[in-house]
């Protein structure tokens, strides 16, 4: 019989990209390590919080893009933790993933700001696929393909093409597109980048952004289509035409 590890370890794409940050507050060491290993075998970077307060602090100084909380917490309760979430004005998606299962839990949990809730114990598929849906309709609208002057991405396949031609990217320059495609027509700076594509134990130096932009730059060079170096500021992907 397989362990949640093993089933865990089966969850991959064919190259791993960090493209989204999640924080994972779960004080269960062997369920949080086999949700960790699933995000970051598909393409998820991941940091893990055991308790409430480092949940609430790492949430206080860290930009993510999605939580995922569960409520039985020690030192502060993961209710507490969304409400303070929600007080401060962060509006990233959270999926809480709890035993607590009553219809009134439940309620209290998605009133209280959740975007989902998922009661343990659940199938890993299942919370993948949440995960995914969340994340498309908080930063793609729902769109499954984004397009943006010449460019159109499949925000489920990941397929990039330039002028109805396929692109062939590497893993981080895929996750340097995708962040500034959801980003189009905002400055990305360098900490952005970095801070999106990494976890607490990974690094991604200021000079290895400059040499991915430049490559995805000369990979979807064509009319139309830029992006733009603001010199001292960072990056902007913009359409020309």
């Amino acid at each position: 019989m397989n362990t949640f590890n093993q089933v865990a370890d089966k969850v991959k794409s064919p190259e791993r990209v960090d493209t989204m940050r999640i924080l994972l507050a779960e004080d269960d060491d062997f369920l949080a390590g086999g949700i960790a290993l699933a995000l970051r075998n598909t393409r998820f970077a991941v940091d893990h919080v055991r308790s409430g307060t480092d949940a609430d602090h790492a949430l206080k100084y860290t930009d993510y893009d999605m939580l995922i909380l569960d409520l039985g917490l020690p030192k502060m309760d993961g209710m507490e933790v969304l409400s303070n979430l929600r007080n401060r004005g962060q509006a990233l998606p959270v999926l809480v993933l709890t035993a607590r299962d009553r219809l009134e839990d439940r309620v209290s949990g998605l009133d209280s700001g959740a975007n989902d809730y998922l009661t343990k114990p659940f199938e890993l598929p299942e919370l993948m696929a949440r995960v995914r849906a969340l994340i498309r309709k908080d930063r793609w609208g729902n769109t499954t393909d984004f397009v943006y002057g010449p460019i159109k991405f499949n925000t489920s396949s990941r397929r990039v093409l330039v002028n109805d031609s396929p692109i062939d990217l590497s893993a981080r320059e895929l996750a340097v597109l995708e962040l500034l495609l959801q980003r189009a027509g905002r400055v990305v700076n360098k900490n952005q980048i970095a801070d999106h594509l990494t976890s607490w134990d990974t690094d991604l130096t200021h000079n290895a952004i400059e040499i991915i932009v430049h490559r995805l730059r000369k990979k979807l060079e064509c009319d139309g289509f830029g992006i733009r170096t603001m010199r001292g500021l960072g990056y902007l992907i913009e359409t020309t035409a």
